[in-house]
Order: C-alpha cells, then sequence, then structure tokens
C-alpha cells in the first residue's frame, strides 16, 4: 500500500507519497471462498523453493484483516494506497467463464473503505500471481496470453474503473520474465536461459498494449483514468567513468532492465537497437541459428508504442558496471548484456545483500527517465528499506533512509525539473518477501508472524514517514 504526501519545493511542483501491498504478499486466504490457484501458490508448496519452507498460504492474512490494515493506513495519513488484484481470486481459472462474486465483493469493500477514508486506490492487475490454470496452457510463454490478460483487464475496467483512476497493468515485468523463467527463482521456476524470457517480456508487453487500448478505448471516455506498467530498474554508472567499455557496458545493463519496457512504450515501438544487436551478436558467436532471439512486435496487432500514460518506476539501489568479459558458453540474458555489477564500497547495505541504500541513485535514475523518455509524469511505484535478523522496532536507519530518498526526489523535481507526481514506499506491512519468505522486513509495521493474530505494530520508521506526511499535508493546505 502506499500512502502519499506533498513535495514542497521553489517550482510549486506537488508530489505524493504513497504505500503498496499485494496480493500474495499480504493477503492470505489462497483457497478462501473459491480462489483459484496461482503459479506462486503451487510454486511455494514445493521443496526448497522459498526460504525456510515458508509459503503465502496466511502471509499478513489480510483478505479477514483488512480492517487492521486499514487502520494502520489512516495511522500514517496516506493519501493514495497502491494495491495488486489476485487474478486468480477473481477468475479462478483465469477466464471471464468463471467470476468470483466473492472475490469481486472483497475488492469492491477494500476500494470503497480506501474511498471513505479519503485514500485514492492505485490498482494493479498483475503482481507475479499468475492463475494455475493459465499455466498449464503455457502461460506467459504462450501468445494467447495477450489477449487472456486483456480480457481480465477489460473486466476490471467494467467493475472498479468507476472508481479507481490510476490503474498499473503488470508490475515489474523483467522480474517475472528472467527470475521465473530464466533463473527459475520466481515462480513459474522455470530455467530456460536466453529464450524463454524474452518471448514473456515480449508476451507482457503485447498484453499491457491490449490492454491499455482496450482502457483508451471503450473506458477512458467515461471513466477518466490512467494507465501505465510498473517498471523497475537499478541506476548504474560506468566503473571507471573515463574507460569506453565501461560506458558501454552501463548503456547495455540499463538497456536490458529499464530499456526492455521502456523503449517499446516511451520512445519507438521496439526494443533498444544496443540490444537487439547484442543479443544477435551473441547468437552469432555462440552458433545459434535460429532467428532472433528477440521477437519483433507485429504491425497486426495493437502498437505498443504510446501505451502509458505516466511513467511507473520501482527503484532500490544502484551499481557500478564494467564488462563482464568472457561469458561462458551458454547462452542467456547475462551473457547478452555482458555487464558485471560492482558495488561501491562506500554504499551502505541494508538488510539482503544485493540492496546497497543509494538514494542519490534514484535523483540521478529520475533525471535520466526525464531526458530518454520525453519528460513523462512519473510515479515511483516502490522504493523501501529491508531489515533482516533481529528485528529492530527503533528502525533509525530507515528512517534517515526515507527522509533521504525523499530529499532526493524533492531536488529531482525542484533543481532537474522531473514531473514526479507521487511516491509509494514499499511496504506497509512486513510481509511474504517471495523467495525470501519472512525472513526480509520492508514494513513500516510490523507484523508478529509467530502470533495467530497476526499483530501489527508501527516501526519507528512509520512513526516518522506519518510525521512527513502530515507535515506536506500542511503544506500542501496552506
Amino acid at each position: 500500500m502506499h500512502h502519499s504526501f506533498f513535495f514542497s519545493t521553489g517550482r510549486h511542483s506537488r508530489a505524493e507519497l504513497h504505500w503498496i501491498t499485494t496480493c500474495i504478499q499480504y493477503q492470505g486466504g489462497w483457497q478462501a471462498d473459491g480462489k483459484g490457484p496461482s503459479i506462486w501458490d503451487t510454486f511455494c508448496h514445493k521443496k526448497g523453493k522459498v526460504f525456510g519452507e515458508q509459503n503465502g498460504d496466511v502471509a499478513c492474512n489480510s483478505y479477514e484483516l483488512w480492517e487492521k490494515d486499514l487502520e494502520c493506513i489512516q495511522l500514517l495519513g496516506l493519501t493514495h494506497y497502491r494495491l495488486s488484484l489476485s487474478w486468480a481470486r477473481l477468475l479462478p481459472d483465469g477466464t471471464t467463464r468463471h467470476v468470483s462474486q466473492k472475490g469481486v465483493q472483497y475488492y469492491n469493500k477494500v476500494i470503497d473503505d480506501l474511498l471513505a477514508c479519503n485514500v485514492s486506490p492505485m490498482v494493479t492487475l498483475y503482481h507475479f500471481d499468475l492463475p494455475q490454470a493459465l499455466q498449464d496452457q503455457g502461460g506467459w510463454k504462450s501468445p494467447s496470453i495477450a489477449t487472456l490478460f486483456d480480457s481480465y483487464a477489460q473486466f476490471c475496467f467494467q467493475t472498479f474503473g468507476d472508481r479507481v483512476k490510476l490503474w498499473i497493468t503488470i508490475n515489474e515485468p523483467y522480474v517475472c520474465a528472467k527470475l521465473g523463467h530464466e533463473d527459475g527463482v520466481h515462480a513459474p521456476g522455470l530455467k530456460e536461459p536466453g529464450i524463454a524470457a524474452y518471448v514473456v517480456g515480449h508476451n507482457m508487453l503485447r498484453a499491457h498494449a491490449m490492454a491499455w487500448h482496450s482502457y483508451n478505448s471503450f473506458y477512458r471516455p467515461k471513466q477518466r483514468g490512467a494507465v501505465s506498467l510498473a517498471i523497475n530498474s537499478d541506476w548504474v554508472e560506468p566503473l571507471h567513468p573515463d574507460c569506453a567499455e565501461d560506458v558501454a557496458a552501463a548503456e547495455r545493463y540499463l538497456a536490458f532492465t529499464l530499456g526492455w519496457f521502456a523503449w517499446p512504450v516511451f520512445v519507438t515501438g521496439d526494443y533498444p537497437e544496443v540490444m537487439r544487436s547484442a543479443i544477435d551478436a551473441q547468437s552469432k558467436k555462440m552458433g545459434y541459428s535460429g532467428g532472433s532471439r528477440l521477437p519483433s512486435f507485429s504491425k497486426d496487432e495493437p502498437a505498443v508504442l504510446g501505451t502509458a500514460d505516466f511513467f511507473a518506476l520501482n527503484y532500490y539501489t544502484s551499481r557500478k558496471v564494467k564488462p563482464r568479459g568472457g561469458c561462458g558458453q551458454v547462452l542467456c540474458v547475462k551473457s547478452d548484456q555482458d555487464a558485471e555489477e560492482v558495488l561501491d564500497p562506500s554504499w551502505p547495505i541494508c538488510g539482503v545483500s544485493w540492496l546497497a541504500v543509494v538514494p542519490h541513485g534514484l535523483r540521478k535514475l529520475l533525471k535520466y527517465i526525464k531526458d530518454t523518455f520525453n519528460n513523462p509524469a512519473v510515479y515511483i511505484t516502490e522504493n523501501g528499506f529491508s531489515q533482516v535478523g533481529p528485528l529492530e522496532i527503533e528502525d533509525d536507519r530507515r528512517s534517515e533512509f526515507y527522509k533521504d530518498t525523499i530529499f532526493e526526489v524533492a531536488k529531482a523535481i525542484g533543481e532537474d525539473g522531473v514531473n514526479v507526481r507521487g511516491y509509494f514506499a514499499w511496504s506497509l506491512l512486513d510481509n511474504f518477501e517471495w523467495a525470501d519468505g519472512f525472513s526480509v522486513r520492508f514494513g513500516l509495521f510490523h507484523v508478529d508472524f509467530s502470533d495467530a493474530k497476526l499483530s501489527r505494530a508501527i516501526y519507528h520508521s512509520g512513526r516518522e514517514y506519518a510525521k512527513i506526511i502530515s507535515k506536506y499535508k500542511s503544506a500542501q493546505s496552506r
């Protein structure tokens, strides 16, 4: 969930602060009221896939404890809340042939309760949890998934769109494609290096474009909302800025993460040229003769270019990069990308090993987005700080992180002229962090997973975040 606040800058730019929640990470109730299984339900129930053999069957049990969550949202003073719908809770077999009225009732209540508290919902249609019934038919690797997604999206626009003004079609397609279909560490757990990730990413872009065009044609005239997809990216810089090879590696890195999904939507309607040429060169080098591993968009389908009403960015960390060199003898995304990540030793690490704390990296990435993607309106749809191990309710480091980060965003607005509209913190509650289970905690509220009642308690960072929101709300009202 998110909460929103306003950045006060000399330019009178106003950006709101928000919170996020997602379905499997929070909701639980994995079989409640006729919900169908999702690929994450299946994945979690296999041995050795998730830390400590944990799963999202109950998670924070938001399905039954929604009122408790709403109290947390009100305590923070959020103005916006990002939530993710569970496709399988609404359409148990993934198709509109079978609609779960209990699922519809649940989300109607969540949306209505938020609006009653003056909190605007931002709704994500797809957050990693494909209905298992659709995975059994090929999942995101199947070309027909785009039409199925469009049908699901239209069902949601029709059912909830009279009250929802901000939509995200797909959250982090890069993560779904690479971690789920190349590395196998996320659901559906496939390891098909060098090919499946590009097919999945392509079908996700096709699905997103179809849904955007459907909204634009049939729902926007009356509902007047805005639709985008949430793209995740680190900020990267060449390890040695004066070394041409490092500069090129940084360019490739960004092309294979941010550019993979942003370039087709915001710039050309196709993938970055540096991405396609790197993939084709690697194919040639390895003697691969099956045509380009990076698919092409069909002129007969709805165009992907221009299918975002704002830029939705998930940012967590930054890296220095150099060429990998000697990429081994396997075709894979990493060898195509040929960019090795290097951690700057001066950057503190929070919780998980990959998460270096680099607030100024977000400012630089925002400036890059402004310059590269034609100065779009930007919502920072995820950003957060994790704790691992002994828990500190007085989490001063996380409090400082949010202050530092929000200050950098304010500079991006005031000094760099970036059109930032909102900031969503990840996350409201400690929750099920995918393959890390409950071992990694990002919440502004602590959840006691050993307590049957799953009691919530506000962290120090939550109290400080509420103060920031209150301060910006009062600045806005003056």
